[in-house]
């Protein structure tokens, strides 16, 4: 019987390892977290396009690698059988308007893409080309996300 009382707590814990590693490997909790990354380093930038921040190119910079990253990575995270749970927050439409959904997400990658091309040193040069950044992610949350609010 002692042999039991051990088996059972890592029985458990084996368990509840296993569960983690499936609900991190879910495409739904994947692309929660890459938004969060999305969200996180759009912060700064939109403290910088406001005038509220110093204009620091390098976290530009970074902040466009990171949408960059996730632009690459975002589309194919949206299989059939994840329109729901987890409190997702994709919109029906991004299955039965698929194709529009996948437009919405190249015109993103195409204006990160722009903005990096651009280097901008300065706040000036960086509005132009990151104003359309901030629009599509708009565009695509306008069609293709539920509003929380």
């Amino acid at each position: 019987m002692p042999d039991m009382k051990i088996r059972v707590p890592l029985l458990l814990a084996a368990l509840a390892i296993a569960t983690s590693v499936v609900a991190d490997d879910d495409p739904r909790h994947v692309r929660h977290e890459l938004m969060e990354g999305v969200r996180d380093a759009a912060k700064p930038v939109g403290l910088m396009l406001r005038g509220e921040a110093e204009f620091d190119g390098e976290q530009l910079m970074q902040s466009l690698m990171v949408w960059q990253d996730a632009a690459g990575q975002f589309g194919g995270l949206f299989p059939e059988g994840t329109e729901s749970g987890m409190d997702t927050e994709a919109a029906p439409a991004i299955w039965t308007d698929r194709a529009g959904f996948d437009a919405a997400l190249a015109k993103w990658a195409t204006a990160v893409d722009a903005a990096i091309e651009a280097a901008p040193d300065t706040l000036e040069a960086a509005r132009p080309v990151v104003g359309p950044v901030f629009q599509t992610c708009k565009g695509c949350h306008d069609n293709y996300r539920i509003s929380d609010e």
